[in-house]
């Protein structure tokens, strides 16, 4: 299986059977993401324990395969981490989708890195990369509370 290949089957899996799709018990952080040109649509919910760790870590929403598989994705590698740390992996992730070829985190094991990577093809089509930075977004807004609802149309890129 070339890389290709296996990119696509990570995106398939996670679009298809997203993990932590559902809504997180006794979240203290939440925002929600629109992206209006296609109609994906995300809401993050958080819970920060008081070492600022992501003890839980879940997504409701609805949109394409990109969009889902990536929040599904984020969701599972920033459970477990500090939210320095999470800010840390949000700005790899979202410099890697912009322009770079790879990601530079040590926070990330290789085959983490891996379910990452998958999402860089969306680079070639600028309106994929809107879908797949959706839920990144709006996690920082969740983190920061710096809005009700993120609306990725006017996120530059």
């Amino acid at each position: 299986m070339n890389l290709k290949e296996l990119y696509q089957e990570i995106i398939l899996d996670h679009g298809k059977n997203p993990r932590n799709l559902r809504k997180t018990d006794n979240f203290n952080k939440d925002a929600k993401g629109h992206n209006p040109l296609c109609g994906d649509k995300v809401h993050i919910y958080l819970k920060l324990n008081e070492n600022k760790k992501v003890e839980d870590i879940s997504f409701e929403g609805q949109g394409c395969a990109i969009s889902m598989a990536s929040a599904s994705i984020m969701t599972s590698l920033v459970k477990g981490k500090e939210e320095k740390e999470v800010k840390e992996i949000i700005n790899d992730f979202l410099e890697m989708i912009k322009e770079k070829e790879s990601l530079n985190t040590k926070l990330l094991e290789e085959d983490e890195k891996i379910k990452l990577m998958c999402l860089s093809g969306v680079k070639q089509y600028p309106m994929r990369v809107k879908c797949a930075t959706l839920s990144w977004h709006t996690l920082i807004s969740a983190i920061d509370k710096s809005q009700n609802e993120i609306n990725i149309e006017s996120k530059e890129f």
